[in-house]
């Protein structure tokens, strides 16, 4: 038996389609896997989350008594578990695909939202305010891009922007061939100096943990135009304020935020919320903030289930998953 933990209604239909093709029970349940509802588990061989129930080594360690032998993420990221130790356990777990295009055109929307000053514009027009100053945008075409990670993310968005006739580079822990002809690839301190708008694509990492602070900002342009559709961990926050009050960063685009968990994803209206960061730098005129959805469309939730799904009914048939993963 299957149970799939944080399961929303827009995966229902396909967690159906995909019970009776599989011909195995699969059980889902909206709330997060935690201690306090882990015999709920009981009797299954195989679980399926999404990112906000937390997999520490406690937590597995239950899991593995109640006979939990897979595990599956119904998301690309994975930091919410701790896989070396499932791996310790011999718990196996897996992650889940979709493809790039849909995050690679909402990063593309944020940079012409953030160039064009969309939100400034919307605040005016919501009061009957349609003045024109201030509201002055600039042109893609005449701007250097900095992509900072050309993995299948990153590669997309430089293939999206390779037609607005705008100067391309990028950094990189390798090279990727199918883009080079596009692009320009630098050493990231390089990429700083150089480029109008930058546009984060990696994973949360240590060496990724916080990249964007009051080092790295100082080697960037004055005004320039940041965008994280990554993890809001990639940015020292405190950091990005004190950039944002100094005028140093022009602009700034975020799908995701530090501590976002509990909050993103959630219908919050009549909560008190903590997360002070939060609520302090959405306030900016030229901050756009949105609710982790950059990759929420039909095709990659659908994607993403059928991965996640999937990856555990192979692991139960055939005991092996291509979206292992492998430390």
């Amino acid at each position: 038996m299957i149970i799939a933990f944080e399961t929303r209604d827009d995966e229902l239909p396909i967690i159906e389609k995909l019970r009776q093709a599989v011909g195995l029970p699969i059980t889902c349940y909206s709330d997060d896997l935690s201690l306090s509802n882990i015999d709920l588990v009981n009797g299954a061989k195989a679980i399926s989350i999404l990112g906000h129930s937390k997999l520490n080594m406690e937590l597995m360690t239950e899991l593995k008594k109640r006979g939990i032998q897979y595990i599956s993420t119904r998301t690309v990221g994975y930091n919410h578990i701790d896989v070396a130790a499932a791996n310790e356990l011999g718990i196996r777990v897996s992650n889940a695909y979709y493809d790039p295009n849909g995050v690679a055109d909402y990063t593309v929307m944020l940079m012409l939202m953030s160039l064009r000053k969309y939100k400034q514009a919307m605040w005016r027009a919501n009061v009957n305010d349609y003045s024109l100053n201030g509201l002055k945008g600039r042109e893609i075409r005449n701007l250097t891009i900095g992509i900072v990670g050309t993995g299948n993310i990153g590669v997309q968005v430089i293939e999206n922007l390779s037609g607005f006739g705008c100067r391309l580079i990028a950094s990189s822990r390798n090279i990727n061939e199918r883009i080079q002809s596009k692009v320009e690839y630098m050493p990231l301190d390089q990429l700083y100096t150089q480029a109008d708008i930058i546009s984060y694509h990696l994973p949360l990492l240590p060496s990724t943990n916080r990249m964007v602070n009051k080092d790295t900002l100082a080697q960037m342009k004055n005004g320039v135009i940041l965008i994280n559709c990554s993890r809001g961990e990639l940015m020292k926050i405190s950091d990005v304020i004190d950039a944002i009050e100094s005028h140093k960063i022009g602009a700034l685009a975020m799908d995701v935020f530090e501590n976002e968990t509990g909050i993103y994803h959630q219908d919050r209206r009549t909560d008190i919320i903590s997360n002070r960061d939060m609520a302090y730098i959405r306030q900016f005129p030229n901050v756009i903030m949105t609710q982790h959805i950059a990759f929420y469309t039909d095709a990659a939730v659908e994607t993403m289930v059928e991965c996640g799904i999937g990856s555990l009914t192979d692991f139960i048939n055939t005991g092996e998953s291509n979206h292992e993963i492998k430390l």
